[in-house]
């Protein structure tokens, strides 16, 4: 009993192993890992204020545009700094209450980009299928209720999953094996029933991925059609374009969540679930305002209007 009773002491914090053990990349990471999110930061308010005073980007499109650079923003931010406190600690001591916080926030929006990307892509359906009625769907109503949509599906999520582990007791084993407080690796550190949790992941997880994804799937099926109707090879290529941002953000997205989640038990390990891990928290926030920027002419046309209206200034 005295046993059981140690096991189940409650913890106070938990301690993070971090991307890497090897000394000799601490400072190097450190100092890629800073840069990668300055980038980001930099990108993705950029972004928002581009599309905030650019009235050529006031549409539902850049609408959605502006709220993907937002959560991107704090996504990298709920990651990012505690990662970099790692590298620079010998021992990287995370509170339980904070340790908590970092899972929330992190559940709510990783939840809301998966479904802010089957907004858009839906998006894209009504604009490419039905031009003409584009305007009526996608009113400002409508383009509001799709954003709340979003961000209650990852509030539901996120507050569901959180308040699951906060009745887990944990052993005095206390060394999270990852670089940030997440659902698989925190559940591995139970002395208690997790049967609930794992319950919530695979019917919360099974939701979160196969609605975006087949809202996704089935919004391009209408688009590819409707672009191979159209016998114009430059009315094809102006269609093309106004997705293939839209293409790259969700293969991107989707790719890596895949290589950490789909890969059989015998080939994956904790390092290679990190390095996929680093895909979704940090580099998709970085590459998003990249890929919307450099492969979009809307924005390239707002930003150099904006420069020249500093100059001139």
């Amino acid at each position: 009993m005295e046993m059981a009773a140690e096991n189940r002491s409650s913890v106070t914090e938990f301690i993070l192993a971090g991307l890497t053990e090897h000394p000799g990349l601490q400072l190097p990471l450190f100092l890629l890992f800073l840069g990668i999110y300055v980038v980001t930061v930099v990108g993705n308010i950029g972004m928002i204020i581009l599309i905030g005073l650019s009235p050529r980007l006031h549409t539902p499109m850049y609408y959605f545009l502006s709220s993907l650079s937002f959560i991107d923003l704090c996504q990298s931010t709920v990651i990012t700094p505690r990662m970099l406190v790692n590298f620079v600690t010998e021992k990287n001591i995370i509170s339980y209450p904070e340790c908590m916080t970092q899972l929330f926030f992190f559940l709510v929006f990783i939840i809301a980009e998966c479904y802010l990307l089957a907004a858009m892509a839906y998006d894209r359906y009504v604009a490419i299928c039905s031009p003409l009625l584009y305007n009526s769907i996608m009113s400002h109503q409508a383009c509001s209720s799709l954003i709340l949509g979003v961000y209650t599906m990852g509030l539901v999520c996120a507050f569901s999953h959180t308040g699951c582990m906060l009745r887990v007791h944990f052993c005095k084993l206390d060394v999270i094996n990852h670089y940030f407080c997440d659902l698989l690796p925190l559940l591995k550190l139970s002395c208690s029933s997790t049967y609930v949790n794992e319950l919530l992941v695979l019917c919360f997880g099974a939701l979160n991925i196969f609605a975006p994804i087949l809202t996704i799937l089935s919004s391009y099926i209408f688009i590819i059609s409707s672009i191979l109707h159209i016998r114009s090879t430059e009315g094809r290529s102006k269609a093309f374009s106004t997705c293939s941002s839209h293409i790259s953000a969700v293969a991107i997205f989707y790719g890596s969540e895949a290589f950490m989640y789909l890969q059989p038990s015998s080939v994956s390990s904790m390092d290679q679930g990190k390095v996929s891990s680093v895909f979704y928290t940090i580099i998709v926030p970085l590459l998003n305002p990249l890929i919307y920027s450099l492969r979009n002419k809307d924005v390239n046309v707002a930003l150099k209007k904006m420069l020249k209206r500093r100059i001139f200034l």
